[in-house]
């Protein structure tokens, strides 16, 4: 009995242990994975509101930067056009009335020497044979030229023992007279530039490279431009590569139009014959033709000069040649002249440099070589320098004096 009472007793507490833990875990388990829910629960509600407040001020802080308060739009504007290049402002050149008189100071200053040694030995007391050689060297030093000198010198003596000239003023009276006898001449020296039977005037300028050819030619255009006539030249010169442009910049001061070629090495007759006809289509004044410097010994460039003139005139008739000298080159000024000459017909020679030299003789000389006139002379090397040659102006100044009046 005892036993059976306790066999009863051990099953009920076995009974009631596992009955309280079956109880219990179940409890227990359910408990924490509440407990943990509650606790992902709460960490989520945790994280979605700092999400909504982290979206919020992020949100705002975007709208702010990325979308402002909209704002009115101005009308879309076209961009401005990038304004032309200013044109040259032109020049207006003085006339060419007057030049050489303006221009006199410089001439008397290069030619002075020559004046005054020959007022210096024409006023000594005795007048012997050596002191006649001596005038007469000092004339061919001048590069007058051996003929010219010795007339002129045989002038003199006549002069000096019909007259018994002795005063320095009567001395200087006449040296002045048969100076003047030797430079003046017949054939006239006005260019002639003026535009006759319905077409303009042709001038076609010639000479050696380094004579100042080119510059002769723009500065000669504004000479015309200032006188009132309407130019357009001719940049024939296709073998200096700078000769065109040099050309065109003289003549984009005075508003005169240059015909070129863009083809290095062109056709020079080709295109002196274009400006020519340009010049005929726009009734122009005056084309001056610029050609290329031509060593005078080289026949083959000679004959090409001697073409530009047969082309050109085939259109038109050729007004003016103008030789281009340099004054300081003296003799061999005179053998470029004379080469010159058989190839084209020279109208009139242009002097230049003639304020650097004491050797002014050369316009006796180069006029009596062709039988034509000087009739520009360069006096400086300023855009208005160039000026028509006047014969008592130019004596004047060799001898130092005013003309007597």
């Amino acid at each position: 009995m005892i036993d059976y009472i306790i066999l009863i007793v051990v099953l009920a507490v076995l009974l009631v242990g596992v009955g309280g833990t079956m109880l219990l875990r179940p409890r227990g388990m359910h408990g924490v994975r509440r407990s943990r829910a509650k606790e992902l629960d709460l960490t989520g509600s945790m994280t979605a509101v700092k999400d909504e407040e982290n979206n919020g001020r992020s949100g705002t802080a975007t709208a702010t930067a990325t979308a402002p308060p909209p704002t009115p739009t101005a009308p879309a504007q076209r961009a401005p056009e990038p304004a032309a290049p200013p044109r040259p402002t032109l020049e207006k050149p003085p006339p060419s009335a007057g030049r050489m008189v303006r221009l006199r100071a410089r001439l008397a200053r290069s030619q002075s020497g020559f004046g005054a040694a020959l007022l210096s030995l024409l006023s000594r007391d005795r007048l012997d044979e050596d002191t006649w050689d001596e005038i007469e060297e000092v004339l061919i030093t001048a590069d007058v030229g051996v003929t010219p000198a010795r007339q002129l010198v045989s002038d003199l003596k006549t002069r000096v023992k019909v007259e018994g000239t002795r005063t320095p003023a009567e001395v200087q009276g006449l040296l002045r007279t048969e100076l003047l006898a030797q430079v003046q001449t017949e054939a006239p020296r006005t260019l002639r530039t003026q535009r006759h039977e319905g077409r303009p005037a042709v001038v076609l300028v010639v000479g050696v490279n380094g004579t100042g050819k080119t510059t002769t030619c723009g500065k000669l255009a504004r000479s015309l431009v200032g006188d009132g006539d309407t130019v357009l030249l001719g940049a024939a010169d296709t073998f200096r590569a700078a000769a065109a442009d040099q050309l065109q910049t003289w003549g984009e001061r005075v508003g005169a139009e240059t015909v070129r070629s863009d083809k290095e090495g062109a056709d020079p007759a080709s295109v002196a014959f274009d400006a020519v006809s340009t010049g005929i289509e726009q009734e122009v004044d005056v084309v001056l033709i610029d050609t290329a410097g031509r060593l005078h010994t080289k026949n083959d460039l000679m004959d090409e000069l001697g073409k530009v003139k047969r082309v050109v005139e085939k259109r038109t008739a050729i007004d003016e040649v103008l030789l281009v000298l340099d004054a300081t080159t003296g003799q061999n000024g005179l053998r470029q002249a004379r080469v010159f000459a058989e190839v084209v017909d020279v109208t009139g020679i242009v002097l230049t440099k003639l304020d650097g030299t004491a050797k002014g003789g050369i316009v006796i000389a180069v006029q009596r070589e062709l039988g034509v006139p000087v009739k520009l002379v360069g006096l400086g090397e300023g855009p208005d320098d160039l000026a028509p040659f006047d014969a008592e102006t130019f004596v004047d100044a060799i001898l130092g004096v005013d003309a007597p009046r």
